[in-house]
């Protein structure tokens, strides 16, 4: 049984005393690739250098929303640069919109729309986060596609919208992307949502090392080998067997990032 754990921050500081033992649990669980997520430019060098030391680890180049405060002229030749000159990069993200932590509006929007931009000129994927802002990141989709006339490829990652709200993405051509919030007891709106997904544009992750899945939840850690219990929880909320959803998602994730396995 193969996984692919889609999103995760490998490069976080928690990781630095015992990534190497963190690395033998995800290959002993099956996780066969790794998508690593991007927070900001800063991380650029340290996350292209663990891509290139683990043979299974692709990589996104891109800024948070969290972050759209740091968006300056450089930024987006930076990403695209990086982006060119790297054929591990599989992705542009993550971006999108955070409303829950933030309110600055216009500049998470701005960054948004440019690297749209990009991933539409280098026929990239996007890593969408979306937080606290699904009516809003579905009006810039919308709008996007209505201007320009296309839309890229894309996940909506650590997904916990409503099923109405899965369904305007699923609608848009997204995948969605589960992490461990799927397996928290009262998450009942993330789990109807997993019911739901077309089984094409299902994927799953564990965002770590934030949001360690039942029956991790207490660890403060979270890790790719775990992705197995979100794989395992998505699997029961579907009535389908752990090997038909691994080997689903790993076919999803491989089409959406065009990995070679």
């Amino acid at each position: 049984m193969q996984l692919i754990d889609t999103h995760v921050h490998l490069n976080f500081d928690t990781f630095q005393p015992d990534l190497a033992t963190v690395r033998s649990r995800w290959q002993q669980a099956g996780v066969v690739h790794l998508v690593h997520s991007c927070v900001e430019p800063s991380e650029f060098s340290t996350i292209q250098a663990l891509a290139h030391q683990f043979p299974e680890l692709s990589f996104a180049v891109g800024l948070h929303p969290l972050d759209a405060d740091k968006w300056d002229r450089d930024t987006g030749a930076e990403i695209k640069a990086l982006a060119r000159s790297d054929p591990k990069v599989v992705a542009i993200g993550e971006m999108g919109m955070d409303l829950y932590k933030a309110d600055n509006y216009a500049v998470q929007r701005m960054a948004f729309e440019a690297q749209l931009a990009i991933a539409c000129e280098l026929n990239l994927p996007v890593i969408i986060h979306c937080r606290d802002a699904a009516t809003q990141v579905r009006e810039v989709l919308q709008q996007w596609r209505e201007s320009t006339k296309v839309i890229p490829r894309g996940v909506m990652h650590c997904w916990g919208g409503t099923p109405e709200e899965t369904k305007w993405f699923l609608d848009l051509g997204f995948y969605i992307s589960f992490s461990g919030t799927v397996t928290f007891k009262n998450a009942k709106t993330i789990q109807a949502s997993a019911a739901i997904v077309s089984s094409d544009r299902l994927l799953v992750e564990t965002d770590c090392p934030f949001l360690s899945p039942v029956p991790k939840r207490g660890e403060k850690r979270n890790e790719p080998a775990y992705v197995r219990y979100v794989a395992e929880q998505v699997a029961h909320l579907r009535g389908e067997t752990l090997e038909a959803i691994a080997a689903q998602t790993t076919q999803n994730a491989c089409e959406l990032f065009r990995l070679a396995l």
